[in-house]
């Protein structure tokens, strides 16, 4: 009996001393806040700078498809949804962006421009070819770019005119973007199988403005990236979608990450004070808030 569970105590330490071995670095060291739930393929979220209220984007279908299931939520910066179909009828809405009273929607093939004032639709931009517009980022000087993951695209919104500024497979299927004053960064998925697996995962890639050049921060892959926002301390968070992660990259590519997280983890959201960051987790329907440290 003494030997049986001395062998059972063996395998015990044996089994936890593995786990810790194995468990990523840092990985689920973040303290949950809040978490809303109840959502349909909750995407993006973005915050209106004055009032804190978040705004999250819902596919509510498939990704591809211009069905008209789509919707905006508005949820209070404690998590509480204040009007879960605040902006209704969009088709696939997926990243979003805020200046100024104005929400800037990537839907699919257009860009959807809504007064926040008041919940109504007031431009579409249509993107001639467009099949998976995505990540939407604003300049300082108002110029938004959107990526489009599926075309290897960015595009420009730029006074009242939405165009094609750069298509290269140097892109590795852009899906965040982030416009700095110098440069725009993207957070890359790479080139996706049928399933959206990759044989190689992506990273986090600089295009300058003027020559359009694409460098890679760094030479090693990170993830199949999704949403990416600056940490406040010279780097970069970025979200691992089809792996489940939360990901601090350095400004030399270096990847730590931070958090183990469900299938799904999207374009998250880091408040301007730093002390949260919220994550959409797009297949359990959730917008989850987890403590910075």
């Amino acid at each position: 009996m003494k030997q049986r569970l001395a062998r059972i105590v063996c395998m015990a330490t044996a089994t936890l001393l593995l786990v810790l071995l194995v468990q990523p670095k840092g990985a689920n060291a973040l303290e949950l806040a809040w978490e809303a739930e109840g959502f349909d393929g909750p995407e993006s979220v973005v915050r209106d700078d004055e009032s804190g209220v978040l705004y999250l984007s819902n596919v509510n279908g498939k990704p591809t498809d211009a069905d008209g299931n789509g919707y905006i939520s508005k949820v209070s910066p404690e998590g509480e949804i204040l009007e879960k179909e605040w902006v209704s009828g969009l088709n696939a809405p997926k990243g979003l962006a805020f200046r100024d009273s104005k929400l800037y929607v990537a839907d699919i093939d257009e860009v959807v421009v809504v007064d926040t004032k008041t919940g109504k639709v007031l431009q579409t931009y249509k993107a001639p070819g467009a099949t998976f517009l995505n990540g939407v980022s604003i300049h300082r000087d108002g110029r938004v770019f959107v990526s489009d993951m599926l075309k290897n695209q960015i595009w420009l919104l730029n006074d009242g005119e939405l165009s094609l500024w750069l298509e290269t497979a140097d892109l590795d299927h852009p899906n965040g973007v982030l416009a700095e004053d110098d440069r725009l960064l993207i957070a890359t998925w790479g080139v996706p199988k049928d399933d959206f697996s990759t044989d190689v995962p992506g990273s986090l890639r600089a295009i300058d403005y003027g020559s359009k050049e694409v460098t890679q921060l760094g030479d090693k892959p990170v993830g199949n990236l999704d949403g990416l926002q600056p940490d406040g301390k010279g780097g970069f968070l970025s979200t691992d979608w089809f792996n489940g992660a939360l990901f601090r990259i350095s400004e030399s590519g270096e990847a730590e990450q931070l958090m183990d997280l469900n299938k799904g983890s999207a374009d998250h959201l880091v408040t301007d004070d730093g002390n949260l960051v919220i994550i959409p987790m797009m297949l359990d329907g959730k917008l989850s808030a987890y403590k910075m440290q």
